[in-house]
């Protein structure tokens, strides 16, 4: 798929293992080349060819990911027509990256310039295309740009895109029945919500008595299907989170109340920074009211914000125009809750498994071709997950239930592994990242010939894990090629 034999293509492979086996920069991997075998069938490899081969790597770009599209998001694997978009953010070191920009950084690296990227997938999980955007970039402009050139990706019509409600906003709704004859799932936002919870408006709790799910309508959403949800551990967990806030900003209020009675803290400018902080530092300042003066300070709960927050708690609307004939009600929220499966790939991108962030890179191209390459690593790991789910602790066979809006707990046979580490035939359980340790202690010996100067190469035989996991590879393969 990268393309023809050639040396470029060679170097790119080397990298792409060196991503799953060894996440490190560029200039470190050199160094590990020669370490594996890898040092012995590529040869020597300089930084410059290293260079040149991602440069390479990003002119294929637009033929690899229109052949991963054909290929995952065509109707003969995608028969729902369905594709999920999410965006992430990884911090840049150095100063002179053109695409570096301060932003809202997912990374928590305040004071970080960063980039953004924006991850097409299957509603599984596995990457298909990705698209590199500056670090100050908005979540919908984002989603805008890469939504205009999914149609020719994937080379179907009827495509159904799935993002978040930060992703996909009024905006960007009216662009997508402008431009575009995409379907499409998202969430209302909580404001849009707490509008169609007003006294008159069709999102009752009445409608929660028998039930966790209801469709319901609005003029406002012409041509559109609202599906209200309401989780009932979720309203509980926040209902209990409010408490434990409230409690915390009652307590540091307290401690500026007696101080202003102590005459220890004077002036109603000094006053109001202090419990400006305070009442920021939890996000509650809607759920109380201030009476500050020179000399005085007096706070208490408002009761009507914390009520009409409550009756809230664990309500989601989920919006989409996609026909009831098409997609029913429970089958849009599973739908809407598959974008967990992205959030997947980035945690894959940024944990030790990938290694994205930090960027080093100066240059806008091989920023590009760090995250192509990334990505692409992040589909051969998918794969490798999938396929040696037996042999860790991967869920094989999580349960779908009726009730859409539950939780949904892993299956008894995960659960088992987990708790015992052991797979049913007895044999030991490992993690995904143990069992890539353990492949990678195979070696290859050159060996001599006693009394002659003829050498050969001899493979180390395999363990029995190692002998069963490249089992399981070679039947993915062949399964996925016919």
């Amino acid at each position: 798929m990268l393309g023809p034999v050639c040396r470029n293509r060679e170097v790119i492979m080397g990298l792409l293992a060196a991503r799953i086996c060894k996440p490190t920069s560029k200039l470190a991997t050199l160094n590990w080349f020669t370490d594996t075998t890898l040092g012995t069938d590529l040869g020597p490899v300089t930084s410059d060819e290293l260079y040149a081969a991602m440069d390479w790597l990003l002119t294929q770009q637009p033929r690899i990911e229109k052949q991963l599209a054909r290929t995952h998001l065509g109707p003969e694997h995608n028969p729902e027509g369905l594709a999920l978009f999410d965006l992430s953010s990884s911090w840049v070191t150095g100063t002179h990256n053109p695409l570096a920009k301060f932003g809202y950084s997912r990374d928590k690296k305040r004071g970080h310039e960063q980039i953004e990227y924006g991850m097409l997938a299957t509603r599984a999980g596995l990457p298909i295309a990705v698209r590199v955007l500056p670090g100050n970039t908005s979540d919908p402009a984002s989603f805008i740009q890469i939504a205009s050139e999914i149609h020719d990706l994937a080379g179907v019509e009827d495509l159904v895109m799935v993002g978040d409600r930060g992703m996909i906003t009024n905006a960007r709704v009216q662009d997508l029945k402008k431009d575009t004859t995409f379907s499409w799932v998202t969430a209302l936002r909580n404001t849009d919500i707490q509008k169609l919870a007003e006294d008159n408006g069709p999102l009752q709790m009445s409608l929660f008595d028998e039930q966790n799910l209801a469709e319901i309508s609005h003029p406002k959403y012409p041509g559109e299907r609202l599906i209200a949800c309401r989780n009932p551990a979720l309203a509980t967990k926040r209902a209990h989170k409010r408490t434990s806030l409230l409690e915390a900003t009652e307590e540091k209020l307290e401690t500026i109340k007696k101080a202003v009675q102590a005459g220890r803290l004077k002036g109603a400018g000094k006053i109001g920074v202090k419990t400006g902080k305070v009442v920021g530092t939890y996000n509650m300042e809607k759920h109380f009211t201030l009476v500050i003066t020179d000399e005085t300070f007096t706070y208490e709960r408002n009761e009507g914000t914390i009520k009409r927050e409550a009756d809230l708690d664990g309500i989601y609307v989920i919006r989409t125009n996609v026909p009831a004939q098409t997609m029913d009600a429970p089958e849009a929220v599973r739908t809407y809750k598959s974008l967990a499966n992205v959030e997947k790939i980035f945690k894959t991108l940024k944990t030790r498994d990938l290694g994205i962030r930090p960027i080093r890179h100066y240059t806008e191209e091989r920023t590009r071709a760090h995250v192509l390459l990334c990505m692409l690593a992040a589909h051969l790991t998918w794969h490798l997950r999938t396929v040696w789910a037996p042999l860790t602790f991967t869920d094989e066979d999580r349960p779908v239930l009726e009730e859409p809006v539950a939780k949904v707990n892993r299956s008894d046979a995960a659960a088992r592994k987990a708790s015992t580490r052991k797979l049913d035939d007895g044999t030991t359980a490992t993690s995904y990242q143990d069992l890539l340790t353990h492949m990678g202690t195979r070696t290859r010996n050159t060996t001599r010939v006693p009394g002659t100067e003829k050498t050969f190469e001899l493979l180390s035989l395999p363990t029995p894990r190692q002998q069963r996991a490249m089992d399981l590879i070679d039947h993915h393969t062949k399964t996925h090629r016919k």
